[in-house]
């Protein structure tokens, strides 16, 4: 029988709690609703107002991931959905703005994404994300050099970033923005990424071509575009253990030697949350977003 568990008032049905969705740790779908329950106070301001697309892996990452973005059959009427522009009409989806919807959506198995808008302003980004994505042999050990550079490089305009692993290989670097559209955005995150190329020609590349990638970090500027999404900050990842896309100091990131002193798993946000409240909080705040230049 399906338990039936009350949150902030609202009734769900939480399903198959034993059932493991990380074979190689044992991580059952019981510890990742933990997980968000515990996680939700970082987690969601920054969901709050996004539309959210989900990635969902309802039999763990070896089995189907597929994206949802419009409203899934079944949604309750009580969680908030909204009308959001799309290239080829307007779309409805869901945005996940209290416990009792994050305890929801966390019951499909999903990892969070989000776009750099929210939806009461969906012509203005709010954000700039540089994705780096290490090519083997290149690891987040090269990505933290980069990361390094472009941090200085946006201080320079008057941006702060804050970073943040992937979850997976590579770095995210985020900064709030204000007054530009994401097209604008988007310009201004290839033209940083065009200028990393040039003062780091063999570790960096800005181009998505594969054959470009071995070796080398790609800095991904094309995630600033409306359409596209990028992983939320402490969303869990459909890989073979529960990785975190997890923020991290400054310090982590020019101290780092290894890949495996940037793999945060779900067990670890919590003590680190503890230590340094929510690393990506800068993010949050509309008075240290900066103009582009």
């Amino acid at each position: 029988m399906t338990p039936i568990t009350e949150v902030e008032g609202r009734r769900l049905a939480l399903s198959n709690l034993e059932k493991v969705l990380y074979p190689a740790s044992g991580f059952t779908k019981g510890e990742v609703l933990h997980y968000y329950a515990t996680t939700a106070d970082v987690l969601l301001p920054h969901l709050r107002d996004r539309p959210v697309s989900f990635l969902r892996y309802p039999d763990g990452p070896d089995g189907q991931v597929f994206f949802t973005k419009n409203v899934p059959p079944g949604t309750p009427d009580w969680v908030t959905t909204a009308e959001v522009p799309r290239s080829e009409g307007p779309a409805r989806m869901v945005l996940v703005q209290d416990l009792a919807s994050l305890m929801w959506a966390a019951n499909l198995v999903t990892e969070f994404h989000t776009p750099q808008w929210v939806v009461q302003k969906p012509e203005l980004a709010d954000r700039i994300v540089l994705d780096l994505d290490p090519g083997a042999p290149a690891t987040v050990v090269e990505c933290c050099e980069v990361a390094l550079w472009l941090r200085e490089r946006l201080a320079g305009d008057g941006i702060e970033a804050c970073a943040k692993t992937s979850g997976s290989k590579g770095l995210h670097l985020v900064a709030a923005v204000r007054g530009a559209s994401s097209e604008q955005v988007s310009e201004y995150a290839k033209e940083l990424a065009v200028e990393a190329e040039r003062a780091m020609p063999r570790m960096v590349v800005h181009r998505m071509t594969r054959s470009l990638r071995p070796g080398k970090v790609f800095v991904d500027w094309s995630q600033n575009a409306a359409r596209k999404t990028t992983a939320a900050p402490y969303t869990l990842r459909a890989r073979a253990e529960p990785l975190v896309s997890a923020p991290v100091t400054w310090g982590e990131v020019e101290e780092c030697g290894a890949p495996a002193q940037l793999a945060f798993r779900a067990q670890d946000i919590a003590p680190r949350v503890q230590d340094y409240g929510d690393l990506l909080a800068p993010v949050l705040d509309p008075d240290r977003a900066g103009p582009l230049p």
